[in-house]
């Protein structure tokens, strides 16, 4: 018999190792799906995977991959990035736009250089508003893709221009013919040049930030440096994906960029960065990526719609996070243990309206209810509000006095006023939505397709008729209201950020509306809806008085109701709202559906408007429904606004679309103006930090 006697550094070896893999959990399952991917791959393949198949899937989600490398890097700093997409659009107009046709060779070099430094530029933009004026990145962000694809239009309106045919040649080509493609090459020398950051005492910085940023400053770590490298570097990435792309298309494009946004962010996710930063990085985001790129062709061999691919995206999206995020402390493990607790107290009649009780309100010395004290003036008791939302009305008064001293027929006018309250009507609607949401502190950005899918589905079942609308307007609204219940459900029962759910469904909607109309929406609105939107009635169009009404209803709900009090209770401290009371989840849940309702509004509004609905009829709402709420005094992070400041953002930013339609200047205008105007106001009306 003999005794085995272990080493006495095996279970030092093995705690060690433990939490490693724990670390590496991500990465490790990205890798294994991955691998199994591939081998599905190769046995619904026609025959064994060739080099021209790995080199195919090799340039395929190369532009994906470095994108992803970008957004890895500002996500692990804590912070977020909407513009990777834009930036590669606008490096890809750029290149196509600066070849000579008659001389249309030209140097690898310099296209990669101006590509990496535009984008560079951007993230030094980005991260000078990020960093040093502690502005939220998403609205920062959100704003320069806006400013971007205004500026990539103005380059090149339409499809066209050529991208010199070396860059295709170098970038695309074999590093070792017939054993090694190039796309494989550039992405190892970008994982190397990552190793090497890594190790560096950035690297270190920026994982400290991610993690704990007030941590990471006591220690003596320059956060505002730290961050403002790291847009920086995420935009020169992005620079590279744009000038990968140009390579691949050989011509210029400036919508090229546009389906990156909800692929970058799900190959981060997927590839086990975690959101909020502080673990994860560039390698687990360019398996993410291929993971991405083979599951749309997975779908493609086996013959399914390319209109599944946003649903697919989206579904992933969630699932990543989803499962990133599951463990005994996730908001979904506290939500089925707070369930469990609250239908235990139920059976044992211990729930606070089992056990009744009188008037609970706060009593005064003298005995009576606190609500029943005479309330302060109107001017004191709402002093912020009017300090921060006069500006808008302020600057409207300019800007219809411009309009009336350029164009004329403004101020004297009644057919200038009964068209700009037409015009501000649909984004007077989503501004209650998206505002209450602002107001809890989070953000919709299905805002777009909710408007999209909305107006299709009901230019598809009124079919011109009026008697259908009986039937098809509660339709469309109960789908809205789904829609808005999905959000909900995501944000609070699975604890998934606001920003990533609304963007997941903003695309799972993409797919559902093409699915739905085939690509091409048929139908047409019926002659009632048009007859309001557009018809007069003594010289006034019917939706203007109603919009008085929808006015005075949104003011009563933010100010006058439970709801209302309890929105900016959670607005201004969540965990303050939950101490005090307030159904904090019931609540954010019907924020999510009142703002669906009211994009889904918009979506009929619309599409009575124009007579018919259209793919993509509500992409141009989205920065203005944010704008609005932030030109209107609206705090970006909750808890400050009023619905009479989004209204005077609305007036406002519908009169400068008016001046501007007016002067012809370029549509593309429209968009960077906005982008401008939303980064100024949120400037000039940030709060000052001590």
């Amino acid at each position: 018999m003999s005794l085995t006697v272990s080493s006495p550094g095996a279970p030092r070896r093995l705690a060690t190792a433990v939490p490693a893999l724990a670390r590496h959990r991500g990465l490790i399952t990205a890798i294994t799906v991955f691998a199994v991917l591939f081998l599905v791959v190769d046995a619904i393949n026609a025959g064994p995977l060739t080099y021209f198949d790995v080199s195919f899937l090799a340039s395929g989600g190369a532009t994906l991959a470095i994108a992803a490398i970008g957004a890895t890097l500002v996500i692990l700093s804590g912070g977020f990035d909407l513009s990777a997409g834009a930036v590669v659009s606008l490096v890809n107009v750029a290149l196509a736009s600066m070849t000579d046709p008659a001389n249309p060779e030209g140097s690898v070099a310099v296209a990669t250089m101006v590509g990496i430094a535009i984008g560079m530029a951007t993230g030094a933009f980005n991260g000078a508003f990020i960093a040093f004026l502690r502005l939220q990145p998403i609205v920062v962000t959100l704003s320069t893709m806006f400013i971007l694809q205004g500026t990539t239009l103005l380059v090149m309106d339409k499809p066209g221009g050529q991208v010199a045919p070396s860059l295709g040649e170098f970038y695309l080509g074999d590093a070792v013919p017939e054993w090694l493609p190039m796309p494989l090459v550039l992405l190892g020398v970008l994982v190397l040049l990552w190793c090497w950051l890594k190790s560096t005492r950035f690297g270190t910085a920026l994982y400290a930030i991610g993690s704990d940023p007030e941590a990471a400053r006591s220690a003596g770590v320059r956060v505002a440096l730290t961050r403002f490298m790291t847009y920086v570097l995420a935009g020169g990435c992005y620079g590279l994906a744009g000038v990968f792309i140009s390579a691949q298309t050989g011509s210029g494009d400036p919508l090229v960029g546009n389906s990156l946004l909800l692929q970058t962010f799900a190959a981060v996710v997927v590839g086990g960065t975690r959101l909020g930063g502080g673990r994860g990085g560039p390698v687990g985001s360019i398996v993410g990526a291929y993971i991405l790129m083979i599951v749309v062709n997975i779908l493609l061999v086996l013959n399914v719609s390319a209109y599944y691919s946003t649903i697919a995206e989206g579904a992933i999206l969630v699932l990543a996070v989803l499962a990133a995020s599951i463990s005994r402390g996730s908001v979904l493990a506290r939500q089925i243990r707070g369930a469990a607790t609250r239908i235990a107290a139920w059976r044992a009649g211990r729930l606070p309206r089992q056990i009744g009780g009188g008037d609970r309100r706060l009593r005064t010395a003298g005995g009576a209810p606190a609500a029943a004290l005479h309330a302060a003036p109107f001017r004191i008791r709402h002093a912020e509000a009017l300090r921060y939302a006069l500006p808008a009305y302020l600057c409207l008064v300019i800007v219809v006095l411009a309009t009336e001293i350029w164009l004329g027929g403004a101020v004297l006018h009644w057919d200038y006023w009964n068209s700009l309250i037409v015009l501000s009507s649909f984004l007077a609607v989503i501004a209650l939505g998206q505002g209450t949401v602002i107001l809890t502190g989070g953000l919709d950005l299905s805002v777009p397709w909710t408007i999209g899918l909305c107006g299709i589905l009901l230019a598809g079942l009124v079919q011109g008729s009026d008697a259908a609308l009986v039937y098809a307007l509660p339709v469309v609204l109960a789908v809205a209201a789904l829609i808005g219940l999905l959000n909900g459900i995501g944000i609070v029962v699975l604890g998934l950020s606001p920003i990533i759910m609304t963007l997941a469904t903003n695309g799972l909607l993409q797919g559902v509306a093409l699915l739905y109309s085939g690509g091409t929406p048929a139908g047409f609105s019926s002659p009632l809806l048009r007859w309001v939107m557009t018809a007069r009635v003594a010289g006034v169009t019917p939706i203007v008085p109603a919009l008085a009404v929808f006015v005075v209803l949104a003011v009563l709900l933010l100010s006058r109701t439970p709801f209302g009090r309890r929105v900016y209770g959670i607005g201004n401290g969540l965990r303050a709202a939950r101490l005090s009371g307030i159904a904090v989840d019931r609540t954010l849940i019907g924020v999510y559906v009142l703002s669906a309702l009211c994009a889904g509004l918009v979506g009929i509004l619309l599409t009575g408007f124009s007579g018919q609905a259209s793919l993509g009829m509500g992409d141009d709402y989205l920065l203005p429904s944010i704008a609005v709420v932030v030109v209107g005094g609206g705090l970006i992070t909750g808890g400050r606004g009023h619905y009479l400041g989004m209204l005077g953002g609305v007036l406002l930013l519908t009169a400068l679309q008016t001046l501007l339609t007016g002067s012809n200047l370029p549509y593309a205008t429209r968009a960077i103006l906005y982008g401008l105007v939303v980064l100024g106001a949120v400037v000039a009306l940030r709060e000052r930090r001590a």
